[in-house]
């Protein structure tokens, strides 16, 4: 079976980059993907599989390939959703949907899975258990789409979950992964803080909203440097300061925006305990009030240790030209719902390299030039089908 997989894949590698391309041009922001998730119903139409569509918050699809033989039940997934960036990127299938673009790779993932998902059922005679192609809604958007799918219990019954995502860091035909805390989790919080407003000229008769909100930034910085273990990774980054007013007059009232990173639950409890804290300080030190929104978006990405040592062995495994190396990837602080699935569901998210040619300094994920080496969506179908076939024997 795994011969045969691997020869579909190579046959239809071109159709792979027909349909990112299709999609690139067609991206749709989270929780808007009506017309995609029409897209990826209609390509499963008319073949012997179960579809479950609108499953959990938005447009998530499950599609579920029963194998003519037993065994265990495994889910593979790929996200759909689009961002909301103006693109820049010089290509022929640039996006039709002015302000819309797929600049995170979403609309590889989905299409290697198509196509690899497609040449699985080809072969479900073969296979020895359950396949549960996942695709997934918002990913982009707290709270994301996971979460409720996670919730819906379309996912009760897997043994084990997998998926993948693209990089343009990595050289092509690169893997990497890593084993237990591997991405971020990540909260965003918003501070009002209100004070008593007055005449420039009398501070004495105000309570300055501004200069609280400034110690606040500068205070909450030394929950990081001071509160966290050394060994430990934390991020607090105020991303907006809402202040704006007149030259001569005293603030009453300013919100602060910002975002949280952490690598365990224990360090996320941590720091919304002492912001919590210093909140309180400011209020009594300033004589203000304060309002904060605390909102924890998705957990961090847990590897499991013995799913991931599993997927790194298949991998080097392979005797594959198109697969040059597989590599220990570091944490990563960036932050993905995937993490979900695993907070359930024990599994391996890994990265594959997608750097396009003759560039040295890619623009990375997220950016209006986001781009990638097309070739990379046929590694990633390969190192997917690869870690199907040796969990399944």
């Amino acid at each position: 079976m795994r011969k045969q997989l691997m020869e579909l894949l190579e046959s239809r590698k071109d159709e792979m980059i027909q349909i990112r391309r299709y999609l690139h041009e067609h991206p749709e922001l989270s929780f808007q993907e009506e017309k995609t998730a029409q897209y990826i119903t209609d390509f499963y139409k008319g073949k012997d599989v179960e579809i479950q569509t609108n499953v959990g918050n938005g447009y998530g699809i499950v599609v579920t390939i029963k194998g003519d033989k037993p065994g265990k039940t495994i889910g593979l997934r790929a996200d759909f959703d689009a961002l909301p960036i103006v693109e820049e990127a010089d290509v022929p299938f640039k996006s039709k949907n002015e302000g819309v673009m797929h600049a995170c790779g979403h609309d590889g993932h989905t299409a290697y899975l198509l196509v690899l998902a497609d040449c699985l059922i080809q072969l479900k005679s073969e296979l020895a258990g359950t396949i549960k192609i996942i695709h997934q809604h918002a990913e982009e958007a707290p709270p994301g789409g996971a979460k409720s799918i996670v919730e819906s219990g379309a996912l009760d019954d897997l043994d084990a979950i997998f998926g993948t995502h693209l990089f343009p860091n990595m050289p092509l035909g690169s893997i990497a992964f890593r084993s237990g805390p591997a991405m971020a989790g990540r909260t965003y919080f918003k501070l009002k803080i209100q004070g008593v407003g007055g005449h420039g000229s009398s501070p004495h008769m105000a309570n300055d909203a501004i200069v609280a909100g400034a110690h606040f930034v500068t205070a909450v910085q030394t929950v990081i440097s001071r509160r966290l273990n050394p060994f430990d990774v934390g991020v607090i980054t105020i991303g907006s300061f809402d202040g704006k007013g007149t030259f001569n007059v005293i603030k009453d009232s300013v919100e602060l925006e910002g975002d949280v990173r952490y690598m365990t639950v224990e360090t996320q409890q941590l720091i919304e305990k002492e912001i919590r804290r210093i909140i309180k300080g400011i209020e009594a030190e300033f004589g203000v009030s304060c309002e904060l929104t605390y909102t924890a978006d998705y957990p961090p990405l847990y590897n499991d240790p013995e799913i991931s040592s599993f997927v790194k062995a298949s991998l080097e495994a392979m005797n594959d030209s198109d697969i040059k190396e597989i590599v220990e990837s570091p944490m990563i602080s960036g932050s993905e719902d995937f993490a979900y699935y695993l907070e359930k569901i024990p599994g391996c998210f890994f990265n594959i390299g997608a750097r396009p040619k003759g560039v040295e300094t890619p623009y990375f994920n997220h950016h209006p030039k986001f781009d990638i080496d097309e070739d990379a969506l046929l590694v990633a179908a390969k190192s997917v089908a690869q870690v199907v076939c040796s969990y399944f024997e």
